[in-house]
């Protein structure tokens, strides 16, 4: 199978969230099969979007892959990756260890019962539309056109960047969670 370019999103807010994100990036960069991780998005802090109240913020990102996997095959990685760092599916938009969503496979649109392309939230989450548009501002979304413009509709409320290339950064945290400067992410 030829390789397809896919966009996952990477959310935590619980069990030391640095932690969490660096590992599921670690995970998408080695323990995927016929696999590349060709991008990685800077890491944002960001309040929740819906779910109950009273929940840390979230960090989040995105990567892209180079993957052989098929679309289904890739989303039972994801989802294996997610019950390794500890996800436990307990409440809708509630509080989580670790959230990768397939948000885009290539230029494939699916909607059934198993997965939905593009992810059907995409278009309306700043806290996964900014870190796309990082790693890929040309980026074409299927049946909602580019990138650019969805970003618009979709300001960037609640959001703080941690990460200027790659270099450390400290913030002072809207709800508390510990965040700790990094030094050893790949270039």
């Amino acid at each position: 199978m030829p390789l397809v370019r896919a966009y996952i999103s990477i959310g935590s807010n619980l069990n030391n969230p640095v932690d969490q994100v660096e590992q599921a990036f670690h995970a998408l960069a080695n323990n995927l099969p016929a696999s590349q991780l060709a991008a990685r998005s800077p890491r944002y802090r960001t309040a929740p979007a819906g779910g109950p109240t009273g929940q840390p913020d979230y960090l989040n990102a995105v990567a892209a892959l180079e993957t052989a996997l098929t679309a289904d095959a890739l989303l039972a990685a994801l989802q294996a990756i997610e019950t390794a760092q500890g996800r436990v599916r307990a409440e809708r938009w509630g509080p989580r260890t670790l959230d990768l969503d397939l948000l885009l496979y290539g230029s494939i649109t699916r909607n059934d019962p198993w997965l939905t392309l593009p992810h059907p939230r995409l278009h309306q989450r700043a806290f996964v539309l900014y870190p796309l548009n990082d790693i890929a501002p040309e980026l074409m979304i299927p049946g909602q056109g580019p990138l650019a413009a969805l970003l618009k509709n979709c300001p960037p409320l609640n959001m703080t960047c941690l990460d200027i290339k790659n270099e450390p950064a400290t913030i002072t945290p809207l709800n508390p969670f510990p965040v700790e400067p990094f030094s050893n992410l790949p270039p």
